[in-house]
């Protein structure tokens, strides 16, 4: 029934009464703070690590995760979950090497490390590129997905969920970075919960299809039976879907780079640690890795329920477009209408925290970087600290407008999650190799990083293009190995041109480094070890 009971709106606006009361009370418990640019933008000294971690995992798992994920499930089967797996292998990556030198060089946005590292011509056209992608490809495909997984499970029309969701967004953001994190412990509570709660519902009405009664244990040994090819990680090229997931690429390839570049240079996400001390901020990443590797758990077995529901022959026309064809999308909104009451509350519930959290985190790292790298560098370099956070607070607005306006012109899209993947996937390579090699590598010129910024979308356009342009003459490569090429053909590129033309003698733009920034405590070497270890089990079982 693609309709919300009174039990569903009852616990619905509970959850919203309690994150709403719970963000005014955090505003409020230091409201003096709230017109400190630091403050507002990163909550300097305020979040503790559980609500870093917390945080992070918030901000990333959104709409695109429940709907876009779980339809790839339904594709594609559990292989995507290397998105997810890997990422908890590269949050321990970042927070050994990476963070300590972003909090070591005191940087609270990626395009000011740019602007430290080499100058201000490449810290502003990286800003301005983030801009871009961060308003019409991330926050619009949030937003969509999100007004799409409302609208599928309500009777609210996919326009009312796109102003819903977009208004209690912008009600969150302005409140800055410690209304954000705070509340996003509660928001990954709420997800979970909901998310764990739907996963159940899927395996027991699994079991009862195949005459197990409500065994989740017997639901997942039949979905082994029943899909068995949904059930490896590792794609060979014989496999319809290599071009998505291309063999051990998702391993050490484009996956690795795709990662790094998100966890590790990545306004949206890293900004959550950069107001913490280095032991805090690890150990709220490290927290981030534990919670990350449950995602699949949520968002990609309920789409391989789905799957083998419908291959039974349940569900065709829930499945399916107006012209018939089967859209993977549809998976989780299917599943979360055969919710009782109330459950489909905590259900809705939760995938709107999902959705708000994302788009706030991300609401909040379009106006951090246009303030401080855009607005104080070019229009009023003597703006105050209350004007920061002004205009910080009218770009929320501002760029929340934008992504409402663009949001239904996704409707088009099949698999969502993949297209945010591989469109995100145009400047990865790019910024990945500016910021290892100027992190890494003090020869790099600040040359080199205008030709690596000015030429990540070109080389990757080309790349997914020139097959077509010479009718099949060029290999048509996966996207992921074509962010491997895009990525090495820049490092060299730069290389060649530090190399062609050193940096002067009196050349300033360095990042410190000191070595001893690099050692981890006991307690975080048993935690990355265990994450590992249970990576290595995943991969073996399921490869």
């Amino acid at each position: 029934m693609h309709k919300l009971q009174a039990a569903d709106y009852i616990v619905f606006f509970v959850y919203f009464i309690l994150i709403s009361s719970y963000g005014y009370y955090i505003y409020h418990k230091k409201k003096a703070a709230s017109t400190s640019s630091k403050d507002f933008f990163l909550a300097e000294g305020s979040l503790t690590w559980w609500a870093i971690g917390a945080s992070l995992i918030a901000s990333n798992i959104s709409a695109e995760h429940f709907i876009g994920m779980s339809g790839s499930g339904f594709a594609l089967g559990l292989a995507i979950s290397t998105y997810e797996w890997m990422a908890a292998a590269t949050l321990i990556v970042v927070a050994v090497f990476i963070i300590p030198l972003y909090l070591k060089n005191k940087i609270f946005t990626m395009p000011q490390f740019l602007a430290k590292r080499y100058n201000d011509t490449v810290s502003t056209i990286m800003a301005v590129i983030w801009l871009l992608l961060y308003v019409f490809v991330n926050l619009t495909s949030i937003i969509y997905l999100g007004a799409l997984a409302i609208s599928s499970i309500s009777n609210i029309s996919f326009e009312g969920c796109v102003i819903g969701l977009s208004v209690f967004s912008v009600i969150v953001t302005l409140g800055g970075m410690k209304v954000i994190g705070y509340t996003d412990v509660f928001q990954v509570l709420v997800l979970i919960i909901g998310g764990l709660i739907t996963t159940y519902l899927a395996l027991t009405l699994l079991s009862e299809q195949f005459g197990f009664g409500k065994d989740i244990l017997k639901g997942l040994a039949v979905l082994r039976k029943e899909a068995p090819e949904h059930f490896h990680m590792i794609f060979d090229k014989t496999n319809p879907h290599y071009k998505e997931l291309p063999g051990i690429s998702v391993l050490i390839g484009g996956m690795l780079i795709n990662n790094l570049a998100y966890w590790g240079c990545n306004q949206y996400i890293v900004q959550r640690a950069l107001g913490a001390d280095l032991k805090t901020a690890r150990k709220g990443i490290l927290f981030a890795a534990f919670l990350k590797m449950l995602v699949p758990v949520i968002a990609v077995l309920p789409g391989i329920t789905m799957y083998v529901l419908h291959q039974k022959g349940l569900f065709q026309q829930e499945m399916s477009d107006t012209a018939g064809m089967v859209k993977p999308d549809h998976a989780y909104p299917t599943l979360i209408n055969l919710l009782p009451a109330g459950l489909k509350g905590v259900a809705f519930a939760a995938l709107t925290a999902a959705i708000v959290a994302s788009l706030a985190g991300k609401a909040n790292s379009i106006s951090t970087i246009f303030s401080l790298d855009i607005y104080k560098k070019y229009f009023n370099k003597e703006a105050s600290e209350r004007k920061l956070v002004l205009t910080g607070r009218w770009a929320v607005i501002i760029a929340m407008l934008i992504g409402a306006i663009v949001a239904p012109a996704l409707r088009s899209l099949d698999q969502a999650y993949q297209f945010i993947q591989e469109y995100s996937g145009f400047f990865s390579p790019g910024v990945l190799a500016i910021f290892l090699l100027g992190m890494f590598w003090k020869k790099t010129t600040a040359s080199a990083g205008l030709a690596g910024a000015l030429l990540t979308v070109p080389i990757s356009t080309v790349l997914k293009f020139l097959p077509s342009w010479t009718n099949g003459a060029f290999p048509d490569f996966p996207f992921l190995d074509r962010m491997t090429i895009a990525f090495f053909i820049i490092v060299i590129m730069m290389v060649a041109i530090s190399l062609a033309k050193p940096k002067a003698a009196n050349d300033t733009h360095v990042i410190e480094v000191d070595r001893s920034m690099f050692k981890v405590t006991p307690g975080f070497i048993i935690g990355s070890f265990i994450i590992c270890c249970i990576l290595v089990a995943l991969y073996t079982v399921f490869w």
